[in-house]
């Protein structure tokens, strides 16, 4: 049995493990990493509320309770923080939207593409928008086609056009610059932390030989 970890927003911080095949609705709170982020292990401690990261966490609660959603954590809906992006003043914030550090994240890719429902939030948690009302922006700063981001039929793009998607991304660690993509490339490959660069080169092999795509081997992407 698969268990996942949910969160209930009544409470703010209670969590419990729930058989993730029976798994009540849940959001997902994406965001870019910052200073003071509270882990799971932080929750578990009185010191994980009074850290910096704990008030997205209330916020992302109170906006699951909004919209109905009992639990924390639930594919329902992907809610968005922009730390880095202002409210609409009244006019939508175009040019920070562009420049979000969101969208220069490795992880934050299949967090654009994977979900149906996903809602952006400036950095009050004020809502500026939805992947399909933005759709055609999202396209010009990321280079990802309208088809790929509605229908994710990945199935349709090559391996050197998905690479494209990734390229100006950025991990903190060189391991998940390869890892982040293992779902976005169908791939299945042990993760092995501490081995740096060389889990892209892993990657790189593996995409030939799971998916017979040899595109990414007219491209040098070191």
């Amino acid at each position: 049995m698969a268990v996942m970890v949910v969160m209930d927003w009544r409470c703010g911080a209670n969590s419990c493990g729930v058989d993730a095949e029976y798994a009540p609705r849940y959001a997902i709170l994406s965001h870019t990493w910052g200073d003071e982020e509270v882990t799971f292990q932080d929750l578990q401690t009185p010191a994980g509320t009074s850290m910096k990261g704990f008030r997205k966490i209330l916020a992302c609660c109170k906006q699951a309770r909004k919209d109905g959603i009992k639990w924390y954590f639930r594919a329902a809906v992907y809610y968005t923080l922009l730390e880095d992006v202002p409210s609409r003043n009244p006019h939508f914030p175009e040019a920070e939207f562009r420049e979000a550090r969101w969208f220069t994240r490795g992880w934050c890719l299949q967090e654009l593409i994977a979900p149906d429902n996903v809602e952006f939030y400036s950095a009050n948690w004020t809502d500026i928008g939805t992947k399909w009302s933005l759709q055609p922006l999202i396209t010009e700063i990321t280079g990802i086609t309208e088809n790929a981001l509605r229908f994710r039929h990945l199935e349709d793009y090559s391996a050197a056009q998905k690479m494209s998607w990734a390229s100006t991304r950025e991990t903190t660690r060189d391991e998940d610059l390869a890892y982040c993509l293992l779902s976005i490339f169908g791939i299945d490959m042990p993760l092995l932390y501490g081995e740096g660069r060389n889990a892209f080169l892993r990657l790189q092999k593996e995409i030939p030989a799971q998916n017979e795509d040899y595109s990414l081997l007219w491209t040098d992407w070191n």
